[in-house]
């Protein structure tokens, strides 16, 4: 039996609450996570993920406050990005009700870092941040960035991500930086690109604007699809995005 896709609302916490903007800028208030996270899931979401865009040490004590709300709220998966650079960092959340761990600028800086998780918790709980953005210079047309996508890494996106599954992430979170917010669809030649490189479940991430982009996505290769902006705000519910994936034929757990 075929694995079904799934769909993952993405929130973007900072001092507590969730927020979206496009392209990472012009950031407005989207809610209280734990709200939205007891939302999502009446909605049959799959998972849940988060990401911390706080900067500040203190941003982060008050994520994993978060996590650990939604933890006690929720009890569907729950994947907490941002700011993860060492195994003791992923120790912390695993222990705050984190069911995975999503990482990027820190295996950017120290790739074994990857090995170092992996061997510790299994690579079942690392998921690859992989945020790129068309780049001329490199040799896919892909680049690797950081801080939001403002920061090019000097990488090349496809042979970084083979590079991180051959030491052991479980799972790529692909984040569009173009398509990041603007709802006008999914990164779809990124994605079959990326899907052509690595064996393990992707996420796709970054443009959902309508029903049919998440089914777009899915036929470019996602094996699970993400969107903040078009959930939080109202445009479509969990179940609509799921009803249309198997209306087109795509296993999904349904509600």
């Amino acid at each position: 039996m075929a694995v079904a896709i799934r769909v993952i609302p993405c929130l973007d916490v900072t001092d507590g609450r969730v927020v979206k903007g496009v392209n990472f800028q012009h950031l407005r208030d989207a809610g209280d996570p734990v709200e939205l996270a007891a939302r999502y899931n009446e909605q049959g979401a799959d998972e849940i993920t988060f990401l911390d865009i706080s900067a500040s040490s203190r941003g982060r004590e008050t994520t994993r406050e978060v996590v650990t709300r939604c933890a006690e709220t929720v009890f569907i998966p729950l994947t907490v990005g941002g700011g993860i650079r060492s195994v003791d960092d992923v120790d912390a959340l695993l222990r705050c009700g984190a069911d995975k761990v999503g990482i990027n600028t820190g295996a950017i800086a120290q790739p074994s870092v990857i090995d170092e998780i992996t061997g510790r918790f299994g690579n079942q709980v690392l998921v690859l941040s992989l945020d790129a953005r068309r780049e001329a210079g490199m040799p896919s047309g892909y680049g690797v960035t950081t801080h939001g996508g403002s920061r090019p890494a000097g990488l090349d996106a496809l042979e970084w991500v083979r590079e991180a599954c051959a030491r052991g992430v479980g799972e790529v979170l692909l984040n569009s930086m173009d398509a990041d917010g603007t709802t006008d669809g999914f990164d779809l030649e990124m994605i079959e690109a990326v899907r052509q490189v690595v064996d393990v479940p992707l996420i796709a991430s970054g443009g959902a604007g309508q029903i049919s982009h998440f089914v777009d996505a899915a036929r470019a290769g996602a094996d699970a699809v993400l969107a903040a902006s078009v959930f939080h705000f109202g445009v479509l519910t969990v179940a609509q995005v799921k009803q249309a994936l198997d209306a087109a034929g795509f296993p999904v757990r349904l509600a």
